[in-house]
C-alpha cells in the first residue's frame, strides 16, 4: 500500500506539477490537509524543488479561532524553516462590496494574495514568474465533493470534470490522496492540525454533501473514491480536448475591430458549429476577455447561445456585462451605453485635432495625383479642399444629408451608418468633417461626391483618422 509521500510524489512526476528547481508558495490554512502539504515540501518529499514559502490568510470570519489558526501556521513553519506571510484580510467587507457569496470572495482573495506572493518570490530569485507555483491542497475527497455539488446544481463535462491537477501556476499533488489518508500519515509522523469547526456546519452545501451525501453514497458503493476518480479523469480529459478547439473558434470568429472592454463574435459562423461546440466557444470567448469573471453559469451560456439566432437579442450577465446582437456580431461589452458625442472641433490645414475618445484627425496637404477611389470604411481620404485653411468636425446630426461618392442623389447618413454596419452606440463617435455646411467626410463610412478629387483640382488634402481600435 502506498504512502501518502508515495502517492504525492507520483501524482507530482505524472502531472509535471513542481518542475526542479521551482519556487514554490503553498497555501496553508492550519488544516489537516494544507499541513501535509507543507510538510511534504519542506521536506523535500515531492521532489527537488526551489525555494519554499508559505502564505497564510486570516479572513477574519471566525474571531479567536482565527487568530489560532494564524499562530499555529507561522510557529509551524518557523521550525520548519519555511518563510511564512500572514495576511489579515477582512473578506466579509470585501464580499460585500464585490456582491459575492463569502466562499467565492475567500477563494478570490487567497489566490490573488498567492499570486502576488508568487510573483514577488520568483522576482527575488531572478526567476521569470512562470517559474513560480502555487501549491494548494486538495485531496481526492475535495474532487469528489466538488463532483456531486457541480452535479446537483447543473454542470456540463467541464465542471464535471472537477478540480484539476494544474491550472496555470496551481498545483495540486494532493489531488489524488484520501482525506483519510493524509490524516493517518499525520498522526503516525506526529504532526499536528487544526480543526476549523465550520466544516461541520451542514448548513452550508460543500459540509452537507460531505457529512450526509458521500457516505449514504459510500454505503451503495464503497469503491465509490475509485470509480469517480476514474470518471473525472475520462471527463477531464475530454473536456480538455473540446476546450482546445473551442479556444481555435474563439479566435478565429471574434472580431477584430470592437470597442475596449468587449468581445464580439460572428453569429454567421457560430452557426457552423455543433450546438454544444458553439455553448463552449461562446464561453471561452467571454472567459478570455474578461477574466476576472466567476465562472458563468449554465444557464447565462445556453441564452446567449440560443440568442444567437436573433436579430435584437440582449441580455444582462454577471459581472456588470450586457451581450447582444447587432449587425451579424455578438457582442458582449462592459460598457454597453453609446460612446461620447464627437465635441465640435476645428481642424487646421496641415494640422490635427485631438477628439478624446473619439481619437485624432489629421489633415496635410499632397498633389492631386495622390488621390485614389477610397473603399468604404478606409481610415483615409484625399479631397478636393477648395483651398480652405479649415475644416469644422463633429457628430452627425439629425436629418444630416450628403451625396456619397459615386452616387447621384444625397442620402441620410442615418441610412450610411446603417448600410456601413456602424452600431447605434457606436455612432456619436463618429467624426462628420465639414466644410460650412457642406459634408466632406463621415469618418471611417463614406467620402462625399462633391469633394471628389478632378483633374481639375488644383489643391488636395488627405485625411486620416486614428484611434485605438
Amino acid at each position: 500500500m502506498s504512502t501518502l509521500p508515495d502517492t504525492a510524489r507520483a501524482t507530482a512526476e505524472a502531472h509535471g506539477l513542481l518542475p526542479p528547481g521551482a519556487t514554490v508558495v503553498a497555501m496553508v490554512s492550519g488544516g489537516a490537509d494544507s499541513m501535509a502539504l507543507l510538510h511534504l515540501l519542506a521536506s523535500g518529499a515531492l521532489g527537488e524543488t526551489g525555494e519554499v514559502r508559505a502564505l497564510h490568510v486570516n479572513h477574519l470570519l471566525r474571531g479567536a479561532d482565527a487568530d489560532r489558526d494564524e499562530a499555529f501556521v507561522a510557529e509551524e513553519c518557523a521550525r520548519l524553516g519555511v518563510p511564512c506571510r500572514t495576511v489579515r484580510f477582512d473578506v466579509a467587507a470585501y464580499a460585500d462590496a464585490a456582491g459575492l457569496n463569502l466562499e467565492d470572495a475567500g477563494r478570490t482573495v487567497r489566490y490573488r494574495l498567492a499570486a502576488e506572493e508568487a510573483d514577488a518570490a520568483a522576482a527575488r530569485l531572478g526567476l521569470p514568474a512562470s517559474a513560480a507555483r502555487i501549491a494548494v491542497a486538495h485531496t481526492l475527497d475535495d474532487r469528489i465533493e466538488t463532483f456531486l455539488m457541480r452535479l446537483l446544481s447543473g454542470a456540463g463535462a467541464g465542471g464535471l470534470g472537477s478540480i484539476r491537477h494544474a491550472r496555470g501556476r496551481v498545483v495540486r499533488p494532493l489531488l489524488d490522496a484520501r482525506r483519510d489518508a493524509v490524516r493517518e500519515w499525520l498522526a503516525s509522523s506526529g504532526h499536528a492540525w487544526r480543526e476549523d469547526a465550520t466544516n461541520l456546519d451542514t448548513s452550508r452545501l460543500r459540509a452537507r454533501v460531505r457529512h450526509d451525501l458521500l457516505p449514504a453514497l459510500l454505503a451503495v458503493e464503497p469503491a465509490l473514491h475509485v470509480t469517480l476518480a476514474r470518471t473525472m479523469r475520462i471527463l477531464a480529459d475530454e473536456d480538455e480536448l473540446l476546450g482546445e478547439m473551442a479556444e481555435a473558434f474563439a479566435r478565429d470568429f471574434a472580431a477584430e475591430e470592437v470597442r475596449p472592454g468587449e468581445v464580439a463574435l460572428d453569429r454567421a459562423m457560430l452557426a457552423t458549429l455543433s450546438h454544444p461546440m458553439r455553448r463552449r466557444t461562446v464561453r471561452v470567448a467571454i472567459e478570455r476577455a474578461f477574466p476576472e469573471l466567476s465562472r458563468l453559469d449554465s444557464a447565462h451560456v445556453e441564452a446567449l447561445v440560443e440568442g444567437l439566432a436573433e436579430d435584437s437579442f440582449a441580455r444582462d450577465l454577471p459581472g456588470g456585462l450586457r451581450a447582444f446582437t447587432e449587425y451579424g456580431r455578438m457582442t458582449v461589452s462592459r460598457q454597453g451605453g453609446p460612446l461620447p458625442a464627437v465635441a465640435p472641433s476645428l481642424l487646421p490645414i496641415p494640422g490635427s485635432v485631438d477628439l478624446g475618445a473619439a481619437g485624432v484627425l489629421t489633415a496635410e496637404r499632397v498633389p492631386p495625383a495622390e488621390a485614389r477611389t477610397p473603399a468604404p470604411g478606409g481610415r483615409e481620404v484625399v479631397v478636393d479642399a477648395g483651398g480652405s485653411t479649415a475644416l469644422s468636425v463633429g457628430p452627425a446630426g439629425p436629418g444630416d444629408r450628403m451625396r456619397p461618392l459615386g452616387m447621384e442623389g444625397t442620402k441620410k447618413l442615418s441610412d450610411l451608418f446603417i448600410d456601413a454596419k456602424v452600431p447605434r452606440r457606436d455612432r456619436p463617435a463618429v467624426p462628420v468633417v465639414r466644410d460650412g455646411e457642406r459634408i466632406v467626410w463621415v469618418a471611417g463610412v463614406r467620402q462625399s461626391e462633391e469633394y471628389r478629387v478632378r483633374p481639375d483640382t488644383a489643391e488636395a488634402v488627405r485625411l486620416t483618422w486614428l484611434t485605438e481600435r
